[in-house]
């Protein structure tokens, strides 16, 4: 028997064929899973526009309306979003910045400056909004366009 820093460490197996098989299978199941879809997720992928152009930058987020799965979310980059979202019915919150000015990151004349952001969409599509999908398993292209106003 070996020691490591008052810890036991497991002699070797008395058959290294054993071993090696365990092994080469483990992998084998590992890479086998990997083609395997989640049945609990759905991809959800698509375009935000807003004012009828593209979003520039922003977030989009799912929120399950059971409360009994996780929240999801992806990034909106170039008006475009991919999320791996729980099946079920999701409340949908897009969030999308605007710059308003900019600060100083601190009180000195040469400090740099940092840009100044506030949410350009109403309520509606974030804090309070009433937007509801339903993910199903699988992939689905689902575009969203929303208004300023």
């Amino acid at each position: 028997m070996k020691f490591f820093l008052n810890n036991v460490l497991p002699e070797p197996p008395a058959d290294p064929g054993l071993a090696s098989m365990l092994t080469v299978g483990a992998v084998l199941l590992s890479l086998l899973s990997l083609g395997c879809e989640d049945p609990t997720i759905g991809i959800l992928s698509g375009s935000v526009l807003v004012d009828g152009e593209s979003a520039k930058t922003g977030s989009i987020a799912f929120f399950p309306v059971d409360g009994k799965s996780f929240t999801a979310g992806g990034v909106i980059e170039d008006g475009q979003y991919t999320a791996r979202v729980p099946l079920g019915e999701s409340r949908v919150e897009i969030r999308i910045p605007k710059v308003v000015g900019e600060e100083r990151l601190y009180d000195t004349p040469d400090s740099p400056t940092q840009p100044l952001l506030e949410e350009a969409l109403p309520a509606r599509y974030n804090d309070q909004s009433t937007l509801r999908i339903t993910v199903e398993s699988g992939e689905k292209k689902l575009n969203f366009e929303v208004s300023t106003k």
